[in-house]
């Protein structure tokens, strides 16, 4: 090869390097549209569909705590609806008893979450596996019952729970109280969203990853195990707590019997759903959880989780990677045939 050759393919490498290096815009621009659609979605719908979509938003979020834990960190968790749990009674009791305003329960709801999820997590790191498993299980088992707990009653309701106000529009906003509590949870989505984004995308995130992929090469690489499974236990208990604040909200109702064991399974088969250790699969995951049981009582009132084991099942077989997984795989494909 001459030097002039050799001249002419570096460069050439070069400028591939530097198209390959430049941030493509692809993502942002879908992502934006996706907002935009969201924002849209609260002059379309009326009244029950607006309940609904919040209540997709904050499924997504909490889906997006416990993907953080179980698909970026490796540790999988059956009892995530007691933090969904905390998260909806911290509302419930500030706004009730200590007349907090309802925006300003929603980081506290994840402050509290944040801290339990750390000090349940940090016992918990002695257990890896099926044996963690167990443990968050007899959690979320354990929860309704300690919200019934007499001693509690006062702040919890007991079996009664407590009812909430939904809030109105601020400043005078000519909007329904459901348009503008879609808006509320869409804007506290969008932040969650973002926040997951950078911290997965941090080194922080490449700490949890390594740890799911070889705990003990992390070790190995100086990673501090122990602190960061800790530490991933808070941050996915407070998005699921953050998820638990704006459904009790929207609902305008807590009670102990709202978050039983299969909340906890729902958030797990959401994430399987959606896709594990994908970000945007939450979504897709909050609108399975939403819908299909609704769907599934409509085709069958009387075996109506006979029909949703058979749609879940059905949905493991075409996406076993989730609704990500299938998205990627056809635009994989898309690629190639251009």
């Amino acid at each position: 090869m001459t030097a002039l050759q050799a001249t002419s393919s570096l460069g050439s490498a070069a400028s591939t390097n530097a198209r390959a290096a430049k941030p493509s815009r692809s993502p942002l621009m879908w992502v934006g549209l996706l907002i935009l659609l969201c924002i849209g979605i609260t002059f379309v719908a009326r009244g029950y569909q607006l309940f609904q979509a919040t209540m997709v938003i904050s499924y997504a979020i909490a889906l997006l705590g416990l993907n953080i834990l179980t698909g970026y960190n490796g540790q999988i968790s059956l009892g995530h609806g007691a933090f969904y749990a905390i998260g909806a009674y911290t509302t419930g009791i500030l706004m009730e008893h200590a007349g907090m305003p309802y925006w300003l329960t929603v980081p506290a709801a994840a402050v509290v979450c944040l801290i339990v999820g750390y000090l349940f997590g940090r016992p918990a790191l002695k257990l890896e596996g099926l044996y963690l498993a167990l443990a968050t299980f007899a959690l979320g088992v354990a929860m309704p019952q300690l919200l019934k707990y007499k001693h509690l009653e006062a702040w919890t309701g007991g079996v009664q729970g407590i009812v909430l106000m939904k809030p109105a529009a601020p400043f005078g906003l000519p909007l329904s109280e459901d348009q503008w509590l879609y808006l509320f949870s869409l804007f506290v989505a969008v932040v969650m969203f973002f926040i997951a984004h950078n911290l997965l995308q941090s080194g922080s995130g490449r700490a949890m990853r390594a740890i799911r992929d070889h705990a003990m090469a992390s070790e190995a690489m100086g990673v501090d195990n122990s602190h960061y499974k800790a530490m991933t236990f808070g941050v996915s208990a407070a998005y699921t707590g953050v998820g638990g604040a704006l459904s009790a909200i929207a609902v305008q109702f807590v009670a102990p019997d709202s978050f039983t064991l299969f909340l906890s399974i729902s958030l797990l088969v959401g994430i399987v759903v959606g896709g594990v250790g994908t970000l945007y699969g939450a979504i897709f995951g909050a609108i399975f959880i939403m819908f299909v049981p609704s769907l599934a009582e409509k085709v069958s009132k009387a075996a109506p989780w006979a029909v949703y084991g058979v749609v879940l099942i059905i949905f493991m077989f075409a996406m076993p990677g989730g609704v990500v997984g299938l998205l990627r795989k056809l635009q994989a494909r898309f690629a190639r045939a251009r």
